[in-house]
C-alpha cells in the first residue's frame, strides 16, 4: 500500500501552490483559544500524539539524512519545520477532531461489549489509537506532496542534484510513516475499522491524481467538470480521512450505523467547509495590495468559471496573458473579484458549516460538542 501510494502521489506534484493544512487560515486568537480548550478536554495536547512514531530509531536516520537538505530550496524541509513548530497551522487536528467524537458520542448504550477496556477521560484506547493512525496518514500525505516535480525544475529551484536528493527523501520518509500507520491499523483487530481507513487512502490518492491532472496553468482549458464534481474531488483529497476517522471511531465504541454516519457527516462538512474558507482567502483580505500567484483551482476561481461559461473564461484568461507571457494575476484577480464566484463560494462555505453543526448536534450535550461545535464555527469562517 505505501509503494502504491509513493508511486501515484507522484502525480499530483506541482511547484509553488501546494495546500499544506486543513486548518490554516482562521484568526490566529481565535483559533488558538478554541484547540487549547479542545486539548483540556481530551486530555493531552494533539502535539504530542504522533510522538512515538516520530522519535523511533528508522526516523531519526531519515532526519539525518533530510538534515542534508538545509540550504537548499526543497519544500520537504519547509514540511518538516511544521512538525517542529507550528503554532498557527495546527498539523494535527484531525486527530483531535477525532477524540473529540469519540468523547462527544461516549460509549455506546444500546450494544454493550464487555471486552471493550475502560475508558481514560471518555476516550477508548482504540480511539486514542486511531487519531494517531489518522495523524501518520495525514503527516504522510504532506511528506509525499513535499516530491517536487522535477519535469517543472528550473536553475532558480537550486541544483537538481539536491532536488533528486531531496525527492528520495521525501518518498522514504512518507513510506515509513505509512508503514507504522498501516501497522497500527491492523493492532485494532476490526476489520470494518481497517476496511474503512484504507478506503480513505485510496480517496486520498485519487484525489491527488485529480489535482495533478488540474493543477497546471492550462487546467483552465480542460474539459468543464460540474460543480459537483469538482466537490466530490474536492473530498478526496481535502475531506475523506477526517470523515471516514470520524466514523470509524464510532465504530470502535460499537455505535449505530446512525451514529456513524452523523459522525462521518461532521467530518464531511467540517473539511469541504475549511477548504472553501481557504481558498476564499486571497479573495477577502481587505489588507492585500497585490495577490501573491494563486492556483486556478480554489474554489472562487471554479465558481467564477461556471459563472461566466468557459468561453468567456478563457476570454478572460487570455486577457491576463499578453505575449505569451505568464499570468498576470493581479488582473486576473480584479477579474475574478468583479464576479459572482466570490460570494457564491461564501455561499457555500456557509452551508457546509451548517451541516456540520446540524450533524453534530444531534450528539447528547457536553464539552466536547461544544469544543466540536465552536470548530466547526470558527474554521468555516473567515
Amino acid at each position: 500500500m505505501a509503494v502504491m501510494w509513493s508511486r501515484l502521489s507522484c502525480i499530483g506534484l506541482s511547484r509553488g501552490k501546494r495546500s499544506i493544512s486543513l486548518f490554516s487560515n482562521t484568526s490566529p486568537s481565535n483559533w488558538t483559544k478554541v484547540v487549547s480548550d479542545a486539548e483540556k478536554i481530551v486530555g493531552y495536547p494533539t502535539s504530542f500524539m504522533s510522538l512515538r512514531c516520530l522519535l523511533s530509531d528508522e526516523l531519526s536516520n531519515v532526519a539525518m539524512h533530510v538534515r542534508k537538505l538545509v540550504g537548499t530550496k526543497h519544500p520537504l524541509l519547509n514540511t518538516a519545520r511544521g512538525f517542529v513548530y507550528d503554532s498557527r497551522n495546527n498539523l494535527q487536528m484531525r486527530g483531535l477532531v477525532v477524540l473529540l467524537m469519540s468523547k462527544a458520542a461516549g460509549p455506546s448504550h444500546s450494544i454493550p461489549d464487555p471486552q471493550l477496556p475502560d475508558m481514560v477521560s471518555g476516550i477508548y484506547p482504540s480511539q486514542r489509537n486511531l487519531a494517531e493512525i489518522t495523524e501518520l496518514i495525514h503527516t504522510a500525505f504532506l511528506v509525499h506532496r513535499g516530491i517536487v516535480n522535477l519535469k517543472e525544475w528550473t536553475n532558480a529551484d537550486g541544483p537538481l542534484k539536491d532536488m533528486q536528493f531531496g525527492n528520495k527523501m521525501a518518498v522514504l520518509s512518507g513510506d515509513f510513516l505509512l508503514a507504522n500507520a498501516c501497522t497500527g491499523l491492523a493492532q485494532l483487530n476490526n476489520t470494518k475499522v481497517v476496511e474503512v481507513i484504507s478506503s480513505a487512502i485510496g480517496d486520498l490518492v485519487q484525489g491527488i491524481y485529480y489535482e495533478g491532472s488540474n493543477s497546471a496553468e492550462d487546467s483552465a482549458c480542460i474539459t468543464d467538470v460540474s460543480l459537483a464534481s469538482w466537490e466530490d474531488q474536492t473530498f478526496l483529497s481535502h475531506g475523506a480521512l477526517l470523515a471516514k476517522s470520524c466514523q470509524a471511531a464510532m465504530e470502535l465504541a460499537k455505535h449505530s450505523t446512525d451514529a456513524q454516519m452523523l459522525a462521518y457527516q461532521y467530518g464531511k462538512h467540517l473539511s469541504l467547509g475549511h477548504k472553501l474558507n481557504s481558498d476564499l482567502q486571497p479573495f477577502v483580505k481587505s489588507s492585500m495590495v497585490e495577490p501573491p500567484p494563486f492556483s486556478l483551482d480554489l474554489a472562487p476561481v471554479v465558481f467564477h468559471r461556471h459563472a461566466v461559461g468557459q468561453e468567456k473564461w478563457l476570454q478572460q484568461l487570455q486577457q491576463a496573458r499578453s505575449l505569451g507571457r505568464p499570468i498576470d494575476y493581479s488582473k486576473l484577480w480584479l477579474t475574478i473579484k468583479s464576479g459572482n464566484g466570490v460570494s457564491q463560494a461564501m455561499d457555500r462555505r456557509s452551508y457546509h458549516g451548517n451541516k456540520a453543526l446540524e450533524a453534530i448536534k444531534r450528539f447528547p450535550p457536553s464539552e466536547a460538542r461544544s469544543a466540536l461545535e465552536n470548530i466547526a464555527s470558527v474554521a468555516t469562517k473567515t
